[in-house]
Parts: structure tokens; sequence; C-alpha cells
């Protein structure tokens, strides 16, 4: 009955969405890619005051993987308006990646008001393709609600490990889908193809643990939790670091 329910609530949800898949066909829902950083933006301020202590926990140990020089060099794949800087250690240099360029005025503002950090470049460029940046070349690869849009979270991964140094850490912090037992999972499965354009590819049923599972790398800590605050469906969250 339950199945039953999601399959007609979906597929009303898709009927819905119909316009939006057409304007996606003829290239017209590229517009919404201008406009979609200034919402990104604007939400990340409510996001990290509800996810600051999460945050805070995630990111606290990130200096541990520091060259014996002391020098830390941060990547950050779908940095997006970099909600996540001033979590990053004193001195550590950034290099911020992101397949969408109109992010680059409000990067712009955190940046300064991040002044403890020095930042190295922008790069546009999707997660599964970062060829711009050479293989093991960075101590810290982060990456906070981005596996949920990229194309193929596998290649991602994939790339993350090619640009790591040997002993570099992978934090992330993505929304997952729920527990198929959860009301939760159902609203998900309705409200997925809506959600896809609200969040410019954002897909909240990806069970994204498991291709963290099988990435290969040498240590795994993962944490599920529920997100303090935050709209419901996605709620479910996984959080930690990876060692390559």
């Amino acid at each position: 009955m339950k199945s039953c329910l999601v399959k007609i609530c979906r597929l009303f949800c898709l009927v819905l969405t119909l316009p939006l898949r057409l304007m996606e066909v003829m290239g017209l829902f590229s517009l919404y890619k201008r406009v979609f950083p200034l919402l990104a933006y604007n939400i990340t301020f409510s996001y990290n005051d509800k996810m600051h202590e999460i945050k805070r926990e995630l990111f606290r140990n990130v200096g541990r993987f520091a060259n014996t020089d002391g020098t830390l060099r941060l990547l950050e794949i779908g940095c997006g308006s970099g909600a996540n800087f001033k979590f990053y250690p004193y001195g550590c240099t950034v290099v911020c990646t992101d397949p969408n360029p109109h992010f680059e005025k409000y990067l712009q503002r955190s940046m300064d008001a991040n002044a403890h950090l020095t930042y190295e470049k922008f790069v546009v460029a999707r997660g599964e393709d970062m060829k711009q940046v050479e293989d093991e070349s960075v101590d810290v690869v982060v990456c906070t609600l981005v596996l949920c849009s990229v194309r193929n979270a596998v290649q991602v991964l994939h790339e993350v490990r090619r640009i790591l140094k040997p002993g570099g850490a992978f934090y992330f912090l993505e929304h997952v889908v729920s527990d198929p037992a959860a009301w939760t999972y159902l609203l998900q499965h309705v409200l997925e193809p809506f959600w896809y354009y609200l969040g410019d590819g954002c897909t909240i049923t990806r069970a994204t643990w498991k291709d963290l599972e099988a990435a290969g790398f040498s240590e795994l800590n993962i944490k599920h939790i529920k997100a303090p605050g935050v709209t419901l469906v996605i709620r479910p969250h996984i959080m930690g670091y990876s060692i390559k």
C-alpha cells in the first residue's frame, strides 16, 4: 500500500514538473544557474546557524593533516559561496572549485570575511573532471552538500583520491536518503522531481555512504545524523572523513 502511494504521488509530482523538464530540454533552465548562486548564498546563513556545532565537530581535526612545516593545502569541491571557510584552520591555503562561474562574486564576499585563510585560485570545473588540479597535490579535500547533485559520485571520489597526497583526508557532509521504514523516505521519493529543479540538480534519494564505502580509501570515519532544524526531506545526513 505504501509503495503504491509513493508511485502515485511521485507521478503527480512528475506531471507538475513537466514544464520545467521542457525548459531543461530547450536549454532555458540554464538561466536559473545565474539566479541559484544568490539563492544558495542566502540559504547558507540559515544552514550554517543550524549546523554550526556539527561543522565545528567535522572540521576540528583538519590541522592534523598539515605538513611537517605547518603548511596545509585544502581543496573544496563545489565551494559555492564559501560557507565552510570560517571552519578552516588559520593560515591554510584554499583552492576553490565549482562548475557554476556565477558563484564567484559571492565567493569573494566570503573570502573578504575570512582573512585568516590564503586563497590560491577559483577553478570552474565539475567534480568529475578536475584536470586543472595536479595528482597528489593537496593535503585535504572538502565536499559538503555536493555529492547529491553531481552526475557521477563514483567518478568524483576517484578524482578526490587522485588529487590527494598519500595520507591526505577527504571531509564530507551530505544529506542522504532516509531509512525505508520512515515516512521521510516516502516524502523524498515523492518530492524528488521537484527538488531536482529547485536545487539545481540536487537528488534527495542517494545512499552516498555506499559510494564512500566502495571508494577504496584506507580508512573511513562516518556518522549518520539528523541535521537539526533543516527541512525534513534533507534531514538525514552523513558526516565524517576518509583517509587515502
